[in-house]
C-alpha cells in the first residue's frame, strides 16, 4: 500500500515537473517568436521609412494607412516575399526596395505583381533602365521605366493622388505607381486582361483600332506579359 502511495506522489510530481518544463518552453518559445516578429517588424518600418523617402517629394499624403506595419505584417511578408522574387529574377537590375513598393501598391490596388513586374520588363527592358526614353511618335517620347506619354501620364497621376512633374517619370517608385493604377483603371474598364494590357500598349483608342481589325484582343505584348507573369511562383 504504502509503495503505491509513493509511486502515486512520484508520478505526480513527475508530471507536475513535466508540466512546469512545457510551459517554460512554451513561455520561452512565444518570447522568442514575439522577439523575432519585433525584429521583423523593426526591419519592415527600416524599409518603409526608406521609400517614405525616396517618394515624399512626389506623394501628397504620404503612403497609405494600409501599408501599416504593426497591423499589416502578413501584407508587408507578402511584399518581401515579391521583392526577393523579382531581385532574383531580374540578377538583381529590379532592386529590391523597387519590389517592395511594387508589392504594397499592387497588393492596394489589387493587381499581380508580377503581372506589373513583366510590363515594366517589357517597357524598359531586362536591365529595367528608369532613365528610358522611347523613340519619337506623333504624341513625342515615351519615358522612364513604364514609358509613360506625357499626354498620358498627368491624369494617371491625377487618379493615383500623386503630383505631377515629367521628370518624376524617371523615378522607379512614381513610374511603378503610375503603371499599377493604370493598370487597375484599364482591368476595371474592360474586365479583361488582354484588352487592358492591350490598351496600355497601344493606347484605348489604339485597342478599338486592333479590335476592329483583329476581332480580339490578344496581342503578342498582352499575350507574352500573361505568359511570363504565370512563370513566377503565386504567393
Amino acid at each position: 500500500m504504502k509503495r503505491n502511495q509513493k509511486k502515486l506522489i512520484l508520478l505526480s510530481i513527475l508530471g507536475l515537473l513535466i508540466g512546469l518544463f512545457l510551459y517554460a518552453n512554451r513561455v520561452t518559445n512565444g518570447q522568442m517568436l514575439a522577439h523575432a516578429e519585433k525584429l521583423e517588424r523593426d526591419a519592415y518600418l527600416a524599409e518603409y521609412q526608406k521609400i517614405e523617402k525616396a517618394t515624399a517629394f512626389f506623394k501628397t499624403d504620404g503612403l497609405d494607412t494600409s501599408f501599416n506595419v504593426e497591423g499589416n505584417g502578413d501584407t508587408w511578408k507578402k511584399a518581401k516575399q515579391v521583392s526577393d522574387a523579382l531581385y532574383q529574377d531580374s540578377d538583381g537590375h529590379f532592386e529590391q526596395s523597387w519590389g517592395l513598393y511594387l508589392g504594397l501598391i499592387a497588393d492596394q490596388k489589387d493587381v499581380d505583381p508580377f503581372l506589373v513586374y513583366e510590363l515594366l520588363k517589357v517597357e524598359s527592358g531586362t536591365t529595367f533602365d528608369e532613365k528610358a526614353v522611347g523613340p519619337e511618335t506623333k504624341y513625342g517620347h515615351a519615358y522612364g521605366m513604364a514609358q509613360f506619354m506625357t499626354n498620358t501620364a498627368p491624369w494617371i497621376a491625377d487618379m493615383a493622388e500623386l503630383k505631377y512633374e515629367q521628370e518624376y517619370l524617371f523615378n522607379p517608385y512614381y513610374a511603378i505607381h503610375l503603371s499599377v493604377q493604370y493598370l487597375q483603371f484599364l482591368y476595371d474598364q474592360y474586365e479583361d486582361w488582354d484588352k487592358a494590357l492591350t490598351a496600355y500598349h497601344r493606347g484605348m483608342g489604339g485597342l478599338q483600332t486592333y479590335l476592329a481589325e483583329n476581332g480580339h484582343a490578344k496581342s503578342d505584348y498582352a499575350v507574352t506579359i500573361q505568359q511570363q507573369a504565370r512563370t513566377h511562383d503565386s504567393l
